[in-house]
């Protein structure tokens, strides 16, 4: 008996539907090759009508890569850094009277650290310029103390002697100085530096750029896969943001935690004849990628009852697509993009508070909690301007992120 089957336009769909899924094969393991020429950044700005999600994408680009890692810069690109170390600078200063230290102005530690930079310099002009952000802090809010110490144990003396502070011997002023040196307290040192660093979290969590959060959580759920990290060159870290940023996050990488390769890059930095290479840090981040990737890898093999290849760092990686987000183009764009990944360049509205574009000229005031000297903030312009080349996409509203990123993903299919 023969059997007729007649096969409607529905069926034949669906048939093809389930011919592409089965097609899809677990991708060969391969390392990602920085950028070489010219990329074209295509700018993706509010009010432009494109949906985010790739699953709504026209016939022409349906097809689209997957992200396996996404790194943020956190600074003036999730939030904007200036009333942020302002907050942080107050915090700073309450703590200092809660220890005795009264009448100290939270620009006198910026100051001083510029200042205690600058005569380090005179004497190690390698170890001067690697040393980090939490180093000349510290120093700095050390020397503040040694001199308000110094100043009260010169005023006693002197009203002890009934003479005026100014007719003390050289001498006695020495003896003092070194009385105020010992003095100073390494545990209430480390308590007003924490302050500091636990303000600066808070104050981040209170002012990040409008739409962070949703951006974050529409990247969650059209990639649930992706393993989002931070790369930093503070004492900042989203891990610690446990109301806004925490749940999105799985690692944090700072330059602080990369003393050898941040030392490296500091000392070319000033040097004229020079090219300093960001790739250490990135290079650490997709390390960390590497590791976490495994896990969940082993996670997914176990529940799914398959075998994974597992990633040999650095031989091998997934070819899955790495995308940075930052609003520097030197040391974001620049870094990254030298170790393969695509770039978002976010470039906010000067109403944002954002400080990058305006900061990076010799002939403005620089920002108040700014430490870079001349000679690096020169270096920094030449390697924004290379850099440039190398932005995949531009945004100015975070709202647009989840755009970008799907964007890069149907541009690298």
């Amino acid at each position: 008996m023969r059997i007729s089957v007649r096969i409607t336009p529905v069926a034949t769909a669906v048939l093809l539907l389930l011919v592409n899924c089965s097609s899809r094969v677990v991708q060969s393991f391969v390392v990602p090759h920085p950028h070489s020429g010219r990329l074209s950044a295509v700018q993706v700005k509010a009010g432009e009508e494109e949906s985010s999600s790739p699953s709504v994408a026209t016939a022409s680009s349906t097809k689209v890569k997957e992200i396996g890692l996404l790194t943020f810069d956190l600074d003036d690109t999730l939030y904007p850094i200036a009333p942020v170390v302002r907050d942080a600078n107050d915090a700073f200063v309450k703590a200092m009277e809660r220890y005795g230290f009264d009448g100290v102005n939270a620009f006198d530690i910026v100051n001083t650290g510029m200042k205690v930079r600058e005569e380090l310099a005179l004497t190690d002009p390698e170890k001067a310029a690697g040393l980090t952000h939490t180093e000349i802090r510290e120093m700095a809010i050390r020397r503040e103390m040694e001199r308000i110490i110094f100043e009260r144990k010169l005023k006693e003396t002197a009203d002890d002697w009934a003479t005026p502070v100014e007719d003390l011997s050289p001498i006695v002023k020495k003896h003092a100085q070194n009385w105020a040196r010992a003095e100073v307290s390494e545990s209430v040192l480390q308590q007003v530096l924490t302050s500091w660093e636990m303000e600066r979290h808070h104050s981040a969590e209170r002012h990040l750029f409008p739409g962070v959060v949703d951006a974050l959580k529409k990247i969650k759920q059209e990639h649930p896969n992706v393993i989002i990290g931070a790369v930093t060159d503070g004492r900042a870290n989203p891990k610690l943001m446990t109301f806004t940023l925490a749940p999105y996050f799985d690692f944090c990488m700072s330059w602080e935690d990369e003393q050898g390769g941040r030392q490296k890059f500091f000392r070319e930095l000033n040097k004229v004849e020079s090219t300093p290479e960001l790739t250490w840090i990135y290079d650490a981040a997709r390390h960390k990628y590497a590791l976490l990737k495994q896990a969940q890898d082993a996670i997914s093999s176990v529940k799914n009852n398959e075998e994974i290849k597992p990633l040999v760092w650095p031989d091998s990686y997934d070819d899955l697509v790495w995308i940075h987000v930052g609003d520097d183009l030197a040391f974001d764009v620049g870094g990254s993009a030298a170790c393969g990944a695509k770039t978002i360049l976010v470039e906010l509205p000067k109403s944002s508070g954002q400080t990058a574009p305006f900061r990076f000229d010799t002939n403005i005031k620089q920002p108040d909690w700014a430490t870079t000297t001349k000679q690096e903030l020169e270096s920094r312009i030449r390697m924004n301007e290379v850099a440039r080349e190398m932005v995949s996409v531009e945004i100015n509203s975070l709202e647009r992120l989840p755009i970008a990123i799907n964007q890069i993903l149907r541009d690298e299919a």
